[in-house]
């Protein structure tokens, strides 16, 4: 395993120092436009503007990285990203700040095209699965470290932004540094939406029911705690929690999809995750009683993505999977620009609990959705199911780590 990520451990560390300094921006940004008085639809349009510039990045950052190569493209995302950090701290005004968000959106886009592809080009086959799995540790333990930093203002508000930006400018020192060669530039192929929805409605829809799930979670979850009277400790713990339990159950759940008919299980994710936002949006007070229900939460809603994705790779011919990877993640993406604004409208109408109500909508929405499924198509049969493997949200390049990946389509990953 060490020996596996020895050519990588460069990439996983720049991995780990962006999510730290990048990983708390979203709850940050809320907090303190909650705290500024900000209407509530003016704190969802901020948290969708960053997912605006996500998807504008994962369709054009690419062409930049062909242009210029993997490593001045990285150096360039990351200053502009840490730039666009400090910024911050000049304005009060929404207005700024969205613009900012739409920026810092268009830069984490073009870090994680350029860290994938060059993870996938350092990747054997039999070293794929130790290196998406040290992938997934790094991005989601930077996030979740990240989140205690919120707190770290004391009396000067500016702090957390220093502290950000300090951390994703550290984050080209292992980049620039490396001995690792980069990889050539590589093209890419598309995949229509209209046929992996014919191939897979219940895979496509299901990714943007998530991103509409987590991405209203993701910008306004921090604004519903505080209202229950969470302080920045808490808050900060609230978000840890959430995380980490996203991490502890994805596997688990992809494991038992592998057993038995996936949709099953996908259903049930939806099923299980409707109950519990039905649960935090009547729960009046913080306490353990939510950090349990957040850490169920997480778990839950963090599977059901690469759960959609192993039920559309069910379903596709291998040349197929990483095109349609990128078409999931454009679904995903969309849903989660779309979802902040949704649960904000539902706080504005319902109060706090409103975006648990607006969540456990989309998840009452696909798990219908799925019941009507299983009831007219049948399941592939248990042999021909690929094996699940948890896949970041983050670009196509992370399927290409996927172990199922055939060795010529990696190779024309990295190559074409």
């Amino acid at each position: 395993m060490i020996a596996a990520l020895t050519p990588v451990r460069s990439l996983l560390l720049a991995i780990f120092m962006l999510m730290a300094g990048s990983g708390f921006m979203a709850t940050l940004i809320s907090l303190r436009l909650e705290r500024a008085g900000a209407d509530t639809m003016i704190i969802g349009a901020v948290a969708m503007a960053y997912f605006g510039g996500l998807i504008l990045g994962a369709l054009r950052a690419d062409e930049v990285v062909r242009r210029v190569g993997h490593i001045r493209a990285f150096a360039a995302f990351v200053a502009l990203f840490s730039a666009s950090t400090l910024a911050y701290a000049l304005f009060s005004h929404p207005l700024p700040w969205m613009a900012l968000r739409f920026v810092d959106g268009l830069c984490v886009a073009g870090v994680f095209i350029c860290l994938e592809s060059w993870l996938n080009d350092r990747a054997e086959m039999e070293t794929r699965g130790a290196i998406l799995a040290a992938y997934m540790v790094a991005l989601y333990c930077g996030q979740a470290i990240g989140q205690l930093l919120l707190a770290a203002s004391g009396e000067q508000a500016v702090v957390p932004f220093q502290l950000a930006s300090i951390l994703i400018s550290l984050a080209i020192i292992p980049l620039c540094l490396t001995r690792s060669s980069a990889p050539a530039p590589s093209e890419t192929t598309t995949f229509s939406l209209r046929t992996l929805v014919n191939v897979s409605p219940l895979g496509s829809l299901g990714a943007v029911a998530t991103g509409l799930m987590l991405g209203a979670f993701y910008g306004m979850a921090a604004v519903h705690v505080r209202r229950l009277g969470l302080d920045l400790n808490e808050t900060a713990t609230f978000m840890t929690v959430v995380i980490l339990g996203g991490v502890a159950l994805q596997w688990p759940l992809g494991r038992l999809s592998d057993r038995f008919d996936r949709r099953r299980v996908i259903v049930l994710c939806f099923a299980a995750t409707l109950c519990v936002s039905l649960a935090m949006a009547l729960l009046p007070v913080g306490g353990v009683i939510l950090l349990a229900l957040g850490a169920l939460f997480g778990g839950l809603s963090f599977a059901l993505y690469p759960l959609c994705v192993a039920q559309c790779n069910d379903r596709l011919l291998a040349s197929e999977r990483v095109a349609a990877s990128g078409r999931l993640i454009l679904l995903y993406s969309i849903g989660a620009a779309l979802g902040p604004m949704g649960g904000a409208a539902f706080m504005s109408v319902l109060g706090s609990g409103g975006l648990f109500l607006f969540i456990a909508l989309c998840a009452a929405s696909l798990l219908a959705f799925g019941i009507w499924r299983q009831s007219i198509s049948a399941p592939v049969p248990a042999p021909e199911q690929q094996d699940f493997q948890i896949v970041p949200r983050t670009t196509p390049m992370a399927s290409l780590l996927d172990p199922n990946t055939p060795d010529d389509e990696a190779t024309a990953g990295q190559t074409s």
